[in-house]
């Protein structure tokens, strides 16, 4: 990594994880292999910040400590990229096992629980297809209709005001790393 650190795929080490390193690769992973509108990638990172925003969209506040889990839910891909959904399923169990030990690594590097409750997984996994569903409309040219069956149907209310545009690199990693630590800061000192 960047910071020195010397990251076991195998067997990570929560010791051996840093943010800036995340926020540093997420900034450079292409969502939807790089097939999106631009000047630049739409990046991991901002599809991480994007789906911590969207968890604000439920009724029920998430705690800070569940929205950072959301900034951080593709965290271990800063390491081992972004594939395709359709690719992973080919991949296997293996890759997923691999993802499941970084994901856990990482969170306990930042004081969460690995593994993370379920209803906080359930509410990620619902903004994370809404998020894919913005980006497949906005920047990888689907119509409302090819998206539908893909990731749903979202009420337009809850997303008018949502518009997306790729960022720079530098400009993603620096938007991480200020909500990161804008999100640690708010957590009660017991939980991390």
């Amino acid at each position: 990594m960047l910071s020195g650190r010397r990251l076991d795929l195998l067997d990570p080490s929560p010791l051996d994880i840093e943010v800036e390193d995340i926020a540093h690769g997420l900034s450079r992973v292409a969502r939807w292999n790089g097939q999106t509108t631009g000047d630049y990638t739409f990046s991991v990172a901002q599809h991480s910040l994007l789906v911590e925003e969207l968890t604000l969209l439920n009724k029920r506040r998430p705690s800070p400590a569940e929205r950072l889990f959301a900034l951080l839910h593709d965290a271990p891909e800063y390491v081992v990229g972004d594939l395709i959904s359709p690719f992973k399923a080919v991949v296997g169990d293996g890759y997923k096992a691999l993802e499941k030990r970084l994901l856990d690594a990482i969170l306990t590097r930042f004081s969460l629980p690995a593994p993370p409750p379920a209803s906080w997984e359930k509410r990620i996994k619902r903004a994370d297809k809404l998020a894919a569903y913005l980006e497949a409309v906005q920047l990888a040219g689907f119509t409302p209709g090819e998206a539908k069956p893909f990731f749903g149907s979202p009420k337009q209310e809850q997303i008018a005001h949502i518009t997306l545009k790729a960022a720079p690199p530098e400009e993603a990693k620096r938007d991480y790393l200020t909500r990161f630590q804008s999100l640690m800061l708010k957590i009660e000192p017991s939980n991390g």
